[in-house]
């Protein structure tokens, strides 16, 4: 009895096994693929983007060398998110430290959603695959059995190859979620890199630009105070 004698002769629930393991094993592997493409080309883009951004003259000059490097749009938004202004509403009523935090944890969970994007897939079908192949094995099993009771052939040499053929149905299983464990706990490492390094740009440009920006609240401060002790001293006149 071959593996396809068994999936078309072991019934609905044979067939059913069969084609849930063949799609979770096809979804697995694009994602697989697609991941380590775009993991690989995040590390390169994180690690460009960052030195560029700090070797740049300027802000708006970095976001120009950022549209050539962050081709997977990591860096940029975080970026982006700090020069948007929306004055009059409540997200402008804070300090300028505490609008930089907020825009740029808001940014980087945006960036990282879509790192992570494909990671649940892996780890479902690492942990139902095993049980779906087994249930297979279980149905084979059974089946052989009842047909092999229906036919009055009950020997040890009957059984045994019928048996076999349903343990298939297991090995398939563990052939399906062992590659998409493996890539769940690699991609896994990779992204928590990358997160890293996304953290300790957004936290460095947060200081930068916070930095800055008490540079200028201070300059603007001091350019008013002559002003103000003019108006005092006519006031007294």
């Amino acid at each position: 009895m071959s593996l396809l004698a068994l999936v078309t002769q072991g019934g609905l629930v044979s067939q059913g096994v069969a084609l849930m393991l063949l799609a979770m094993s096809v979804a697995s592997w694009v994602v697989i693929l697609w991941k380590s493409w775009l993991l690989q080309r995040a590390a390169v883009d994180v690690a460009r983007c960052t030195a560029a951004f700090w070797h740049s003259s300027s802000v708006e000059a970095a976001c120009e060398k950022l549209a050539v490097f962050d081709r997977e749009a990591l860096v940029l938004p975080l970026v982006a998110a700090t020069q948007a202004r929306a004055h009059g509403t409540l997200a402008t009523a804070a300090d300028r430290s505490a609008q930089l935090t907020r825009v740029l944890r808001n940014a980087l969970h945006a960036v990282l959603y879509r790192l992570q994007f494909g990671q649940i897939l892996l780890a479902t079908v690492g942990s139902i695959a095993p049980f779906v192949g087994l249930l297979g094995t279980v149905w084979g099993i059974y089946h052989a059995l009842t047909g092999m009771a229906g036919a009055g052939q009950f020997t040890i040499d009957k059984v045994s190859g019928p048996v076999g053929e349903a343990l298939i149905m297991t090995a398939a299983g563990l052939a399906v979620a062992i590659p998409a464990v493996l890539a769940y706990n690699i991609f896994g490492r990779s992204i928590g890199r990358i997160e890293a390094e996304l953290e300790g740009f957004a936290f460095d440009l947060r200081e930068l630009l916070a930095a800055g920006g008490s540079a200028k609240v201070a300059m603007e401060r001091e350019a008013e105070a002559p002003r103000a002790g003019d108006a005092l001293s006519e006031a007294i006149r």
